[in-house]
């Protein structure tokens, strides 16, 4: 049921996001209405004003023109909105600069929706292997406390168990993600070095 759940995530398709420029209550009605089956309580935001206006204050969303977000900025925000939850505000800035700085605002013969579906189609193809992980992972962790009668906490123990083992993959995957992103901001350092020393 847990995997069903977590594999039936809603995404934002790259055909459903409007052609036309929102308006900041009309991009946060679409960021909510598309991605309201991913929260986790009925009381949780998917993305709210404040929190886009930090995201442009910080350098993660380049600022709306004339009040008006473009189809760039909606797919940054989908980026945003996925990175926010195991990233830092200035790993998820050093992730988004390739992309704001080459590939925002649109004009590029290789367009920012190119990328997005490109990522979904790698994402989508994963799916499989990550539902055949999580379940060997659970069936270990099922192996665990076997000493112990069957009851409370003998079922308490193992959901412990797949509850680390779960946390320790994600972890290992956060600080290789961690160190890409610093190697990432390390060559950032050293081009702008090189462009003041011209």
């Amino acid at each position: 049921k847990l995997l069903q759940i977590a594999t039936s995530l809603s995404y934002i398709d790259p055909d459903d996001i409007p052609e036309i420029d929102l308006y900041m209550d009309q991009l946060t009605t679409f960021m909510e209405d598309k991605l309201n089956a991913n929260k986790r309580s009925d009381d949780d935001k998917t993305m709210t004003k404040t929190m886009i206006n930090n995201y442009t204050k910080n350098n993660l969303l380049p600022p709306p023109v004339k009040k008006k977000y473009s189809r760039e900025h909606l797919l940054l925000l989908v980026f945003i909105y996925y990175f926010k939850n195991i990233l830092s505000i200035k790993d998820i800035e050093t992730v988004l600069a390739p992309l704001t700085e080459k590939y925002f605002p649109d004009g590029s013969s290789f367009e920012l929706a190119d990328i997005y579906k490109e990522v979904c189609k790698i994402e989508k193809e994963q799916l499989d292997s990550i539902k055949e992980n999580v379940t060997a992972t659970y069936k270990k962790s099922a192996e665990t406390f076997t000493h112990l009668a069957d009851g409370e906490d003998k079922e308490i123990l193992q959901q412990f168990a797949f509850i680390c083992s779960l946390s320790f993959d994600v972890y290992i995957k956060k600080m290789i993600i961690e160190r890409i992103i610093d190697d990432l901001s390390s060559k950032s350092s050293k081009n702008e070095e090189k462009k003041k020393g011209k």
